[in-house]
């Protein structure tokens, strides 16, 4: 495990490209300047020991030290100890539909980048809680397990898309089904479901899953992402927009968000129904249903104490500098004798 103090420091590597340029830059001029002061047979007479590759080496060292001295003032620290630390919190999973109906536009930008960002506000607002994730369509797919590492949460959030999963529908159930195998704590006093769908393209089965749920003692909350006038789903090619998604009657599909289906699960799961049209004041809801909720107390492992690195890479800048400094651009003898840099002349 790693942490970085000042991730700001990282723009200092954009020096690198611009050295690197002026060095190109100076080159082209110097060798501009010599031709109209001599042909190229009197310069190598004037200054035999003149070396391009101790250029090219000490330019290379530069720019290593740039880069070393960039990530010594980030400060990277590797966790070199692992603590056990009681937290509390409920167990709370997120699944997120990723059916072809959720790249309507009729919420900017579309339904499933409206879905991720609030999971992901959400899961900027929690506290101790531990939280799991998982991707439906016509079937449930386990995208995160159970977990208090938020961080591995919101990358694992970003990566989905509707390509992940070949069959299409919205199989509640199976994402209902699929929850409840992420509650292995008997003794857990809260277990939290978020459904975050359009409702589009049911099975018959969510209402049955849903009931089972409840007995199981798990709350199953719905967020309706779309609107009830609905919109196409768009076919893009490298983002742009070829064509609409048609029926077999060869008519453009209009998708349109199911708040029935949506209320039904909530209102069986002994939840509550969310419109997800306003992002802060779902995220809101949200945070403070499950501030109001009994915690339970569970023991989670994670780095306590941190050890910096920058001294390394400090140290490894400051030795490539004074190398450049007294690296000098004519050529050494002993290396000469070498030839490594195929600098010897041909008679």
């Amino acid at each position: 495990m790693y942490q970085l103090d000042e991730k700001i420091y990282f723009y200092l590597l954009f020096i690198i490209p611009v050295l690197f340029v002026l060095f190109l830059a100076v080159q082209f001029w110097k060798k501009r300047t010599q031709k109209k002061f001599a042909d190229t047979a009197l310069l190598n007479r004037l200054s035999p020991n003149r070396s391009t590759a101790k250029s090219v080496l000490k330019l290379v060292m530069l720019l290593l030290a740039v880069a070393c001295l960039s990530i010594a003032l980030v400060n990277p620290k590797i966790g070199t100890k692992l603590e056990t630390v009681k937290r509390e919190g409920v167990d709370v999973v997120f699944a997120v539909d990723v059916s072809k109906s959720m790249l309507a536009e009729d919420i900017a930008p579309n339904r499933l980048e409206k879905a991720k960002r609030i999971v992901s506000e959400i899961i900027n607002n929690l506290g101790s809680d531990r939280i799991g994730i998982i991707a439906y369509a016509a079937q449930a797919y386990p995208q995160l397990p159970i977990t208090t590492d938020y961080g591995a949460a919101k990358m694992f959030l970003q990566s989905m898309n509707t390509d992940m999963l070949s069959s299409q529908g919205t199989a509640i159930d199976e994402a209902i089904d699929l929850a409840k195998t992420y509650y292995n704590d008997a003794d857990q006093t809260n277990r939290v479901l978020f459904i975050i769908s359009d409702g589009e393209d049911h099975t018959d089965g969510a209402a049955v899953a849903v009931e089972g749920a409840a007995e199981e003692g798990i709350k199953v909350y719905s967020i309706g992402i779309g609107t009830t006038k609905g919109a196409p789903i768009p076919i893009k090619i490298n983002g742009i927009v070829e064509a609409y998604k048609k029926n077999q009657n060869g008519e453009v599909v209009i998708t349109k968000l199911n708040e029935g289906v949506l209320k039904e699960v909530a209102g069986k799961g002994n939840g509550a129904y969310i419109n997800g049209a306003n992002t802060n004041e779902t995220v809101d809801f949200v945070t403070e249903t499950l501030n109001q909720m009994d915690k339970k107390e569970f023991e989670t492992k994670q780095f306590a104490d941190f050890k910096d690195q920058f001294q390394w890479f400090l140290g490894a800048a400051i030795f490539l500098l004074f190398m450049d400094i007294f690296f000098l651009e004519r050529k050494t003898a002993w290396l000469t004798k070498l030839n490594l840099f195929n600098e010897k002349e041909t008679d």
